[in-house]
């Protein structure tokens, strides 16, 4: 059996789950999250608790199985608690601010870079050098989280861009100045 499969999803209360045909909905206090589920993967429930449920041990529907458990299981948690992604920006005179829901960003082009949030997502800044993305949808989160990275990826010289919160940028050793001049 799946390590991951096997495990029981606890739905709290005030998380509603429907299914019609493939289609699963998760209906929380922080939205409603729809997914298409795999056509051999059935989902089972009962008292307060979801088990998603594989027709074979063959090693396609075992690996399907660990993926639908994890899928349902972020939608679950999604509309709950919610996701959220953090940013920094390095580099000077590089900040983010909001502008109504719009995210701007000065990261040394000769114009603002401007995100719009997809729906279902929210910027929060912290400060002018910290941003977040939240929202229900884990997957939506990470893309659009990306996204901004991908307007000033940190560069390896001097690290200035735009990281994930925590991640290392590997630094190169700039170009080494001469010993001794010309000869």
């Amino acid at each position: 059996m799946s390590r991951i499969g096997r495990l029981p999803i606890t739905v709290p209360t005030g998380v509603e789950l429907t299914q019609e045909g493939r289609l699963l909905r998760v209906k929380g206090p922080l939205g409603t999250l729809e997914r298409e589920i795999h056509p051999e993967m059935q989902i089972e429930r009962g008292d307060g608790q979801v088990r998603v449920v594989r027709p074979s041990d063959e090693p396609r529907h075992r690996a399907l199985h660990g993926l639908t458990r994890s899928l349902v299981a972020n939608m679950v948690t999604g509309v709950t608690s919610g996701f959220t992604k953090a940013l920094e920006i390095s580099g000077v005179g590089y900040r983010a601010q909001l502008q109504g829901q719009k995210l701007v960003l000065a990261l040394g082009y000769s114009h603002p870079v401007e995100v719009e949030p997809p729906s279902g997502i929210e910027f929060r800044v912290e400060t002018p050098t910290k941003l977040a993305v939240f929202g229900a949808d884990k997957e939506l989160v990470g893309q659009t989280a990306a996204y901004i990275r991908s307007r000033r990826k940190p560069e390896p010289y001097k690290g200035k861009g735009i990281r994930y919160a925590g991640e290392q940028i590997l630094r190169k050793a700039g170009k080494a100045g001469r010993v001794g001049g010309a000869t």
